[in-house]
């Protein structure tokens, strides 16, 4: 029963949240997922908040696939995987992406922070260690706190700091260093290059959730390992199908033969959750093939990031991130923000501020999100649409 002193405390919770600026709405859409899309009984709204990097999220190809499943293998299975949940398209996926990844074997999940959530406790225990990056996804810190093991962090992407870390846990039976491959909120890379050269050095394992690069970055959309020419020295990647591949729901940990056995017999979301539908299985196997051969996908949503950060920066913004299409717009107050993002809608741009707890206090942003189906000049109109909305906020 909620009683009034538990309904009067949520209540101020609620109201504390709102007071400080830090809300989350939401807008319902009544179109597909797409460059432009129509929601809050606006037309047309130029979308720069999306996953959708290559654009895939309504492709005609993928869409055709996940209707076919759905009449040729149902519409879900109402079961886990080791009893009755397992078709031939899950076994399929799997195989596909660890060949197109290059690796040993893979595994499904129903989205990467379950793939996340079941990794750490499952390979990891009380004579362990693992170390994460300060910024790494809220998926990676929940799986952390799953699991027994001894807990280190170090400062984003301070390498000289990772190494005092990875020699103050040398006695640990195994050691983990799990990283972002792109950390989401800022659009900066990872250095793998380093950070595989030192778990090599310190005998550790290395884990990069690449969800932010897999199928539009690096060789063939291979991820941030690929393109830092270090997928060898990586030994799990976890990743999503609901940002570049498509944009739906499932997720996967693909990597060492041995890890992802043991994770097949261990990884409780995995043992727990119903498994992946088969028209998101089906899709996922034509999104694979677009991306794998879609270096024009590839090259376009690189070369849009590029124009709209120039753009921006023009406008007297100094946008974040490393030549991502992960823009983040960086206001800090997040009032401002919260009334810059208003503005933008107002002016037929949908983006979305960014406050805590979703960023640190004091780093509020808008984060932008570039995509392969974006138009330049709608891109170059939406940085003048930016400077509009800042002026009128501050004003």
């Amino acid at each position: 029963m909620l009683t009034d002193a538990a309904n009067a405390l949520y209540a101020a919770r609620l109201a504390e949240i709102k007071a400080n600026g830090l809300e989350k709405s939401e807008l319902a859409m009544s179109t597909a997922q797409g460059a432009r899309v129509d929601a809050a009984g606006r037309t047309g709204l130029l979308n720069l908040c999306a996953n959708n990097y290559l654009g895939l999220a309504n492709h005609p190809a993928m869409v055709a696939a996940a209707g076919a499943a759905l009449t040729r293998w149902g519409f879900g299975l109402s079961s886990v995987r080791f009893i009755c949940g397992t078709q031939d398209l899950h076994a399929q996926l799997e195989k596909r992406l660890a060949t197109w990844l290059g690796v040993e074997d893979a595994i499904l999940f129903s989205s990467c922070f379950d793939a996340n959530g079941g990794l750490f406790e499952t390979l990891l225990d009380e004579p362990d260690a693992v170390i994460s990056d300060q910024l790494n996804h809220a998926s990676i810190i929940d799986g952390v706190r799953l699991c027994k093991a001894r807990r280190l962090r170090y400062r984003n992407r301070d390498l000289a700091d990772l190494e005092a870390q990875l020699t103050a846990s040398a006695d640990a039976r195994v050691r983990l260093v799990a990283t972002d491959g792109v950390f989401s909120m800022d659009g900066t890379y990872a250095d793998l290059a380093g950070i595989t050269a030192l778990a090599r050095r310190h005998g550790a394992l290395v884990m990069v959730d690449d969800s932010h690069a897999v199928g539009f970055v690096g060789p063939a959309g291979r991820g941030t390992a690929a393109m830092q020419g270090v997928a060898e020295g990586v030994d799990l990647l976890t990743g999503t199908f609901g940002k570049a591949l498509g944009g739906a729901s499932g997720g996967y940990i693909a990597g060492r033969r041995v890890l992802i056995d043991l994770l097949r017999q261990r990884a409780r979301p995995y043992l727990f959750s119903n498994s992946l539908a088969p028209s998101i299985a089906a899709a996922t196997l034509v999104a694979i093939d677009l991306a794998e051969s879609g270096e024009d996908l590839r090259s376009r949503v690189h070369r849009n990031a590029a124009l709209f950060r120039a753009a921006l920066t023009r406008h007297g913004f100094t946008p974040g991130g490393d030549a991502h299409p992960i823009v983040p717009v960086l206001l800090g107050d997040a009032r401002l923000a919260k009334r810059m993002a208003e503005g933008l809608l107002r002016r037929g741009i949908y983006a979305v501020a960014f406050s805590f707890p979703v960023v640190p206090q004091g780093a509020a942003r808008i984060r932008c999100q570039v995509s392969a189906a974006h138009e330049p000049a709608d891109l170059e109109w939406a940085a003048a649409q930016f400077a509009a909305a800042r002026d009128e906020a501050r004003a």
